[in-house]
């Protein structure tokens, strides 16, 4: 019962991520939040979660901005 709870929230999460990806709103950051919800119960999510935060390790790396950015 508590998977599916989690499922749902992090899901209604994301998909809300997603909506503000083509609406005003910080639409990357609320699916990052539903992403880190989901890998609370979820491998898949927690792959996801870690892949997401790598690729953005690397951009800053990239851009030269500093590590507390």
């Amino acid at each position: 019962m508590k998977k599916f709870f989690i499922a749902l929230v992090g899901g209604t999460v994301v998909l809300i991520g997603i909506a503000m990806l083509v609406l005003p709103g910080p639409g990357m950051l609320i699916i990052a939040c539903g992403l880190a919800i989901l890998a609370t119960e979820f491998i898949w999510a927690r792959r996801a979660l870690r892949n997401a935060k790598g690729a953005v390790a690397r951009v800053r790396r990239k851009s030269g901005l500093k590590e507390w950015w």
